[in-house]
């Protein structure tokens, strides 16, 4: 991949990322550069290998050959907790929400990180009140504070996505990593979705898995497009839909015709 040398450098970059499982190449030979700033969408047709490129990423798998460089340091070695630790955070890692918690709870039990008691559930309520208004805040930033004392079993799913989010930036991070974030969702929550993703992306770098083709084309800056585990193309929305390789390999999908009538509008 040639880049520009007046661009920044990237704030993820993948060299050469591969993953096999006896004999299947999932991931082949993959270069990545995400810049700062941006909402970078990963797309592809099923089976492209985007999920295992996010859990090379967060190293909940281990490359077979490849680098990956995060604010120009490798962290290829690193594991899953040291790179979150980095601001390198991914929804799935946080997302599992305590079904009988409440929302203000949840987001409590990601921040408790700060207290360095993370997994101390036994502590007295009185020791967690510091983190309040801190919990409330976030809330409020997704849009729940009217769900702070909700039980999450309770919450819409889409609401549930949103208590994620929160959960997500307690960790602090300077790049998420979310993965498939409107998958199960109907229009209106969608909708939401999308602008919670613009609203919190302020001042923070995402890395998205989506395939939902409406939501990358009014949110993303840059879109690589996998297939077969390889690169396929890159660049904004226009110039990939309309490539001729990428509405081949979305070919017996029905995003193929989003694609198709996006490009031409």
């Amino acid at each position: 991949m040639s880049v520009d040398a007046s661009t920044p450098p990237p704030v993820l970059e993948t060299r050469g990322l591969t993953k096999t499982f006896r004999g299947f190449t999932a991931v082949d030979g993959v270069d990545l550069r995400v810049q700062e700033g941006h909402i970078h969408a990963l797309i592809g047709p099923n089976g492209a290998g985007k999920t295992t490129v996010f859990n090379l990423l967060t190293k909940f798998l281990p490359p077979t050959r490849g680098e990956i460089l995060y604010r120009g340091k490798p962290i290829t070695s690193l594991k899953s907790n040291q790179i979150a630790r980095l601001g390198l955070v991914r929804s799935f890692q946080i997302s599992a929400v305590f079904a009988h918690m409440t929302a203000l709870e949840n987001v409590r039990v990601a921040l408790q990180r700060r207290l360095g008691t993370s997994f101390h559930f036994w502590k007295s309520e009185k020791s967690l009140e510091p983190l309040n208004e801190r919990a409330m805040a976030l809330l409020d930033e997704v849009g729940l504070a009217a769900y702070a004392d909700t039980l999450t079993v309770e919450m819409p799913y889409g609401r549930k996505r949103a208590l994620e989010v929160a959960t997500t930036l307690a960790l602090d991070p300077f790049m998420m990593l979310l993965d498939e974030p409107t998958q199960g969702m109907g229009a209106e929550d969608v909708d939401r979705i999308v602008e919670l993703i613009k609203r919190v992306s302020k001042g923070r770098t995402v890395l998205m898995v989506e395939h939902n083709l409406s939501v990358v084309s009014r949110l993303c800056d840059r879109i690589t497009v996998l297939a077969r585990g390889a690169v396929l193309a890159e660049g904004d929305y226009p110039s990939v839909s309309s490539n001729p390789l990428v509405r081949e390999a979305y070919m017996g999908s029905a995003e193929v015709e989003t694609i198709g009538k996006r490009a031409s509008a």
